[in-house]
């Protein structure tokens, strides 16, 4: 076993990793990385399939990061951001307010520039709330404790409630620290913290895969595509603000992930639930509180990738929901939404650094402004807050993100998944195939026809996942979902490499289909 591996067992413990698990083989231990391919000590390399859990866009080791952060580090690493401004975090926060107040409109190749960037579409402010103040953090876990914070003190301020309430969704994870936790309803990760929570309300989130009101049978495509309902999940969430309302205290805000659950099992909403559920939002008087530490900076591609994979290539059914095709930086945006708080992290910076960003409106920074006796400061911050080094590798990550070729990349990068994912119908054990743009959940079952899920002690996800590492590809399951991920710089060759790999695996662990692909 290699020294790091030794020093790593005998002292590190890992984040949501059963460690007893972890002790009984030896760990990878990740010495370099060049574009999408990790490199361990022993001189294998790997794929990243889930860009490093989420945070990796442009590629391991990518030239331009690299040189900006050089540049910074030469001038200073660090300074606080207590008292004191800087320069590259004034200049993130100008490019982030931007970007988060534009809608893309297709207009030919006309170009625009702000400051050094270019794309090859054309932007327009997105109305009616324009985000424009930046709080930075750390995280996504923190990003969203800044939101919940300044919703609840805005709602008292503003006297929208004495004891402000929120309501997020079923199989909600916004992180992992106290408030972010109480608006996560997760079992699994939360229920052993009950006892330091305070209680928010949940409400029924749209899974259509196994959705109780879904009445079509199981088929071989995405279930958003065959899917039969009357949009009773936002029903649902209707009728709970009706019932708040009621009883005299209105809630404060909704926090949303937007497009798609990550945490939950990759599990997208259904296009125009996101409208739907914005339009009861703001028809009683709450703030929108929106989730994209997972799905910002291009990750939910353009807007025509709503379109679900299919094995049999029909149209989808609710087409009339969706936008004109057009590369979106927020998922927000892919249906014209425009939240009160826009939670940040993962992304922003690349994935070089810890970095995080909570925006927000010009109403809610009114309302912490007043004399110094009077307290309304808002008493919250982060001894990195506005680093130098991360602010500098977000500039960069934004600049390459609006190019030409990145749209591009990441277009073809989309494509090229749905293509390859479609040979995965052929599984017995492939259920649901859910891709929202550059993001991919695989759920694997017992039988396709009946959904029947794996028990919990058959580890499906962990062996598929520990099957793929084998062959070269590293990703991370929820449950016996399969998540994939990739950097946007990940070649055709590389994701035919990765799903290669995940049908090898599949056939390793439930041995050589037997069943029929499609009815």
């Amino acid at each position: 076993m290699h020294k790091l591996a030794q020093l790593d067992r005998r002292y590190v413990w890992h984040p949501f990793t059963q460690m007893r698990d972890w002790l009984r083989r030896e760990p990878i231990v990740i010495v370099s990385g060049q574009g999408a391919v990790l490199r361990d000590t022993h001189g294998r390399e790997y794929l990243d399939a889930n860009a490093s859990v989420w945070t990796n866009l442009h590629g391991h080791n990518h030239p331009k990061i690299n040189a900006a952060i050089r540049r910074q580090l030469k001038k200073i690493a660090h300074s606080s951001a207590l008292g004191l401004a800087n320069e590259p975090a004034s200049l993130l926060a100008a490019e982030l307010v931007h970007a988060a107040n534009a809608v893309c409109e297709k207009r030919g190749r006309g170009e625009r520039e702000h400051g050094k960037m270019r794309t090859a579409v054309s932007f327009s402010p997105l109305p009616p709330f324009p985000l424009s103040k930046v709080f930075f953090s750390d995280d996504g876990s923190t990003a969203m404790e800044v939101a919940l914070k300044l919703a609840h003190e805005f709602a008292r301020r503003t006297a929208r409630g004495k004891k402000p309430k929120f309501l997020s969704l079923a199989g909600a994870y916004h992180g992992d620290t106290v408030g972010a936790v109480s608006l996560g309803h997760i079992d699994l990760f939360h229920q052993a913290y009950a006892g330091l929570l305070f209680k928010s309300d949940r409400v029924m989130s749209p899974y259509c895969y196994r959705c109780p009101f879904n009445r079509a049978k199981p088929a071989r495509a995405d279930a958003r595509d065959y899917r039969r309902c009357n949009w009773e999940c936002v029903g649902k969430v209707e009728t709970k603000f009706a019932a708040q309302k009621k009883r005299g205290n209105p809630y404060a805000a909704m926090v949303v992930e937007p497009l798609i659950q990550g945490a939950a099992g990759m599990i997208p909403q259904p296009a125009g639930w996101l409208r739907r559920v914005a339009e009861i939002v703001r028809g009683n008087g709450a703030q929108l509180i929106a989730d994209e530490v997972m799905t910002g900076f291009g990750r939910v591609g353009q807007a025509s990738s709503l379109s679900p994979v299919t094995g049999n290539e029909r149209s989808r059914k609710h087409s009339t929901d969706r936008l004109e095709a057009c590369p979106t930086l927020f998922a927000c945006h892919q249906e014209g939404i425009q939240p009160d708080f826009l939670c940040l992290a993962k992304g922003l910076s690349g994935g070089y650094a810890p970095t995080a960003a909570t925006l927000t409106t010009q109403e809610v920074f009114d309302a912490f402004l007043g004399e110094y006796e009077e307290f309304k400061t808002f008493f919250h911050g982060h001894s990195y807050t506005a680093n130098q080094l991360g602010a500098a590798a977000a500039l960069a990550s934004l600049q390459i993100l609006q190019s030409p070729a990145s749209v591009r990349a990441r277009q073809r990068l989309e494509q090229t998944l749905r293509e390859e994912l479609k040979t995965l119908w052929s599984s017995p054990n492939v259920g649901d195939i859910r891709q929202v743009g550059l993001i991919v959940g695989v759920e694997l079952v017992r039988d396709w026809r009946t959904r029947e899920p794996f028990g919990l002690r058959e580890r499906a996800g962990v062996r598929v996942c520990e099957a793929m590492a084998r062959r070269g590809v590293l990703t991370r399951p929820i449950g016996d979902v399969i998540v994939l991920m990739p950097p946007y710089c990940t070649t055709p060759v590389q994701v035919r490499r990765i799903m290669g790999a995940l049908r090898d695996a599949l056939r390793e662990v439930f041995g050589k289909p037997t069943a029929p692909s499609a009815t």
